[in-house]
């Protein structure tokens, strides 16, 4: 498993719109993109930095991780995702270390990008995402 970079750092708001207000108009970060997620039950605003970028999650489902995460803990520091090269050797690095993970199986986004999440039981309380790299275009 080699770890490339920090892909993105995640942060729970109920509303995207009114974190914009301090994130867009104040920081001056500029948006880059907006998608809906419906396998995470969420809309996710990009907003690049560098070579990662800061993601607004706002959940679209009152059940969804997000809806939950929010409820227990207000908004706040959602995730680190970080981008590997290969999920696969990752997950099995894991799981000889005895890593929880949130899902037995990799899930694929939206871009087609395989995903997975180690509990944060296993991660010093942080909820930790890995990407896999896209192969090139």
């Amino acid at each position: 498993m080699n770890i490339r970079r920090i892909d993105h750092l995640a942060i729970a708001v109920p509303d995207v719109d009114a974190a914009l207000v301090f994130f867009r108009d104040a920081l001056g970060l500029k948006v880059g993109h907006t998608d809906i997620e419906p396998g995470q039950g969420v809309r996710v605003t990009c907003m690049p930095v560098g070579d990662g970028l800061v993601e607004l999650i706002q959940p679209m489902e009152p059940e969804s991780g997000v809806a939950r995460f929010l409820e227990r803990h207000g908004p706040g520091m959602h995730h680190l995702c970080l981008e590997v090269d290969d999920l696969d050797a990752a997950l099995a690095r894991l799981r000889s270390h005895g890593v929880q993970l949130i899902d037995d199986e990799p899930y694929v986004n939206q871009e087609g990008r395989r995903l997975v999440f180690i509990h944060p039981k296993s991660a010093s309380g942080v909820l930790v995402e890995l990407y896999e790299v896209r192969p090139p275009d």
